[in-house]
């Protein structure tokens, strides 16, 4: 039989770890780079751009329909890298703290 105290008490610890992970998100970051370097964003694991970079060949106005798909697929490229690193940062800092429950689902709580 389940220790229901002891379980309660594992579950919150898990609770504030998973927090305490989801805060430490904003630390995480992953870069996406598209028309062989001439655009790099950057993206922190909250999902926010922190940094874009635009080489200076693309300033000209006749180039903004290239800038901005080139803007696009940096950001896209970098947002996809830091979910898996978020998700991968989560992974490790909660393993072996939820109790294995059968038919406990707890399938979401990660991706906070």
């Amino acid at each position: 039989m389940f220790d229901m105290m002891k379980i309660m008490g594992q579950l919150k610890e898990a609770q504030n770890k998973i927090k305490a992970a989801q805060e430490n998100l904003v630390n995480v970051t992953a870069e996406g780079e598209s028309g062989a370097g001439l655009v790099k964003a950057v993206v922190n694991g909250k999902k926010m751009l922190i940094d874009l970079q635009i080489d200076d060949s693309l300033n000209n106005p006749e180039d903004a329909e290239m800038r901005k798909d080139l803007i696009v697929a940096a950001v896209n490229k970098a947002s996809q890298a830091v979910e898996e690193k978020a998700r991968q940062v989560m992974k490790e800092s909660t393993d072996g703290l939820i109790p294995n429950i059968p038919g406990l689902d707890l399938g979401g709580i990660l991706n906070g």
